[in-house]
């Protein structure tokens, strides 16, 4: 028993010598490529094993052929291991590169395609993740490409419409200057009138900056989503009644949300206003709220008679600057009355900036006779 345990002394202290310089050259390497640092793990395998033999053939007094014999066996041992460490490192370091030049090519704004042939797990894992972080990056840019088109389409949009009343304010307040204005009073209600306007669109403008930014600060609180149809209801009868379009909320549940009911009146007051604006006299904007099955959201839905969006335009309607095309009119034959002027294409982007903040979902799809826009809340506990 003496015996055994002092050959494995030997064996481990000759095995923790040469695993000790192995541990210190590949601190030393460690900077170096893979197929280096396999190349001393080998190394340092067959060195180990090698001092812990040669330590106990000493210990054991074999003769010297017998010693010779043994070293010449793990030394052939040694050599066969290097040169499979060295080709696997090879192999590994060749397939690292293929995968940084695909990788490279990614970065550099193209899409990521994993090399062919077999590699090792890790790498396939890698490869795997840059795929995925690729798709992202693909949408990303895209979605950024479109935010600077529509940035582009609301600066020009905007300053048309600044440049449009700044006119019209600078030649009345000239006629008021010149004392050519037969009626002053109209010219003070229409100066009014336009300040007003200019008003609202700076409103608009600050409040979509504000969304934009993550600066919109919500106080959220329990309320039912039958007050705040109503209280959206109030708010834009007048001109209902003033284009001659009937209001329809009669199909409201009392649903409680958690929601900031001031931002949420805002919304809901946006898209009657959009409705009404597109809705011919004698037609119709219907509101309705109720819970679909399966429970956990309420569906807020405005539905107008504008005779329905063009398809392709659908999934522009919430982007900032939007304002519908021609063929957003009326059924043939339906009368109308003047449509009031058309704001900045800033509401319906307002809409989806304080719906996603509450988490939820605005959407818009057409219906017979018009379009239908959804509002999608979580309901409250």
């Amino acid at each position: 028993m003496k015996d055994i345990l002092f050959i494995a002394l030997f064996a481990f202290g000759g095995a923790v010598c040469a695993g000790a310089f192995g541990a210190l050259v590949l601190r030393l390497v460690r900077h170096r490529s893979v197929a280096v640092s396999l190349t001393v793990i080998a190394a340092v395998t067959v060195t180990a094993m090698l001092a812990g033999t040669l330590a106990v053939a000493q210990a054991m007094f074999l003769s010297r052929h017998d010693l010779g014999v043994v070293t010449l066996v793990v030394a052939m041992a040694a050599v066969v291991s290097l040169a499979v460490a060295l080709l696997l490192g090879r192999w590994v370091v060749a397939r690292s590169r293929e995968l940084s030049r695909a990788a490279r090519d990614f970065g550099d704004g193209g899409s990521f395609a994993a090399p062919p042939g077999l590699a090792t797990a890790e790498l396939a894992s890698l490869s795997r993740e840059l795929a995925a972080t690729s798709e992202k990056l693909a949408v990303s840019r895209e979605r950024e490409r479109a935010l600077e088109t529509s940035r582009r389409e609301l600066v020009a949009w905007i300053s048309h419409d600044l440049r449009t009343p700044l006119a019209g304010l600078r030649a009345m307040s000239e006629a008021l200057e010149d004392g050519m204005a037969e009626d002053p009073a109209r010219y003070h209600r229409q100066i009014r009138t336009e300040v007003d306007r200019l008003n609202s669109m700076v409103g608009d403008l600050f409040e979509l900056s504000r969304i934009h930014a993550g600066a919109l600060t919500l106080s959220p609180s329990r309320m039912s989503v039958y007050d705040l149809v109503g209280d959206a209801l109030s708010g834009v009868h007048p001109l209902a009644r003033e284009r001659g379009v009937r209001l329809d909320g009669g199909a409201v549940d009392r649903v409680p949300v958690e929601v900031d009911g001031k931002e949420m009146t805002r919304v809901l007051a946006n898209l009657l206003i959009n409705a009404i604006r597109h809705t011919p006299a004698d037609g119709t904007v219907a509101i309705a709220a109720s819970v679909p099955a399966g429970g956990g959201a309420v569906v807020v839905s405005v539905t107008d008679g504008c005779g329905g969006i063009p398809p392709e335009d659908l999934p522009r309607v919430f982007d900032t600057g939007w304002r519908g095309t021609p063929a957003r009119t009326p059924p043939a034959g339906v009368a109308s009355v003047p449509a009031p002027p058309a704001g900045a294409g800033l509401g319906l982007a307002i809409v989806r900036g304080i719906v996603e903040a509450h988490a939820g979902q605005a959407a818009v799809r057409n219906v017979p006779g018009g379009c239908r826009f959804e509002v999608t809340l979580p309901v409250s506990a």
